[in-house]
């Protein structure tokens, strides 16, 4: 079944080609930025009967030197005779256009990764006439986000790299940072990377994680007539106090009443940030109140 996160882990590439930053970086080519990037039509039917189709498919002209394909595959999970298809893909589209074919295969979490690496071999005996090998962009090859400077400069990279980490212990913090730097956006820009990310996250187990982090975006600065600013003028901040109940219930924390107290009385917006910045990774009341 396709899903829209499977849809966005390929999609991105399409609209913004510097994400494939780390595969021409492994592979020694000049970066995206010099080269042109076309995207193609990612039917590689031959027989109706025999339908199939890459997620997606781009040709690449380096600025120095040859040009070839890049076949995208988002995959997040193993699946039997992916192999198959894969070597297919591959086999056709160098056929059906004459250049070489980079095989990309893009998954959210390490065993999924280590079995996309493949090889994928066609073999009779010791013999084997075809070999698949993908180039895995995963967990291990895809950079975590650790600095708010990072989002403003490169939000593609940012996002894509949030969509990969989504199943790693390290998301929730990998998400806040990314809801950091987006305070930088106007607010076209940052309700356009926020979608993107809430896409790309269906069905992980930091969707609504994200969804609570949305909300702080593209609303943390005055001026623009947000829900957040209104509330703070009023001397109330009703949404950020249920945005903070919801990820403590949700993670498990437990509160005691005077620790629910203490939050739904609170009306300084500063203090309730950064409870909410805590509640993401925080496992009791008294690391979520501490001092400093």
């Amino acid at each position: 079944m396709v899903t829209s996160t499977h849809e966005t882990s390929h999609r991105i590439f399409q609209d913004h080609p510097e994400v494939l930053f780390p595969v021409f970086e492994a592979l020694g080519l000049p970066p995206p930025a010099k080269a042109t990037i076309e995207a193609l039509t990612p039917d590689a039917t031959e027989i109706k009967p025999l339908e199939r189709r890459v997620d997606t498919v781009l040709r690449v002209e380096p600025s120095d030197g040859d040009g070839f394909l890049i076949a995208i595959e988002a995959q997040t999970g193993k699946v039997r005779g992916k192999g198959l298809s894969w070597s297919y893909y591959v086999a056709y589209l160098h056929a059906k256009f004459g250049l070489p074919v980079l095989l990309v295969a893009v998954c959210r979490n390490r065993p999924t990764a280590a079995w996309a690496a493949g090889p994928f071999e066609c073999r009779v005996g010791t013999w084997t006439s075809q070999a698949t090998r993908p180039f895995v962009l995963g967990p291990d090859n895809v950079p975590e986000i650790t600095d708010e400077s990072l989002v403003a400069r490169a939000p593609a990279m940012a996002t894509f790299s949030a969509i990969v980490h989504s199943e790693s212990e390290n998301a929730p913090a990998i998400l806040d940072m990314l809801a950091r730097g987006m305070r930088s956006f106007d607010k076209a820009t940052a309700k356009y990377w926020c979608e993107w990310l809430e896409v790309g996250l269906e069905n992980t187990p930091v969707q609504e994680t994200w969804r609570e982090l949305e909300k702080m975006v593209a609303t943390y600065f005055p001026g623009r007539g947000t829900l957040f600013e209104q509330t703070y003028l009023e001397g109330k901040a009703e949404g950020t106090v249920v945005s903070l109940l919801r990820v403590l219930e949700k993670r498990g924390v437990p509160l005691s009443p005077d620790d629910r107290e203490r939050i739904t009385t609170c009306t300084d917006l500063d203090t309730l940030t950064r409870w909410f910045d805590r509640a993401l990774t925080a496992t009791s009341a008294a690391l979520l109140f501490a001092e400093g």
